[in-house]
């Protein structure tokens, strides 16, 4: 990953930011920078794909994968998480 990059904002994006921006808001009249949310959801990211190989230890496969698949991550049983995005 190179250390330095452009965004190029299609409109799904723009909408992908704007919904990840309400949730970052910490009221209505907040406006997070756009640095802020890429934080947020980096860490998010990075907690989510952690809770999920903790989570293999007490649930089965198939009730991981109903609970955490998502757009950005998807679980094949407990072979492997598979990222969507690449």
């Amino acid at each position: 990953m190179s250390g330095w990059t452009s965004l190029k904002l299609t409109d799904e994006r723009e909408r992908q930011f704007e919904k990840a921006s309400e949730i970052v808001a910490s009221s209505l009249d907040d406006d997070p920078l756009m640095s802020v949310v890429i934080d947020a959801a980096l860490a998010h990211l990075a907690d989510s794909e952690e809770n999920i190989r903790d989570g293999r230890a007490q649930y089965d496969p198939v009730t991981i994968q109903e609970l955490c698949n998502t757009s950005g991550i998807g679980l094949e049983y407990r072979t492997r998480i598979k990222n969507n995005w690449r």
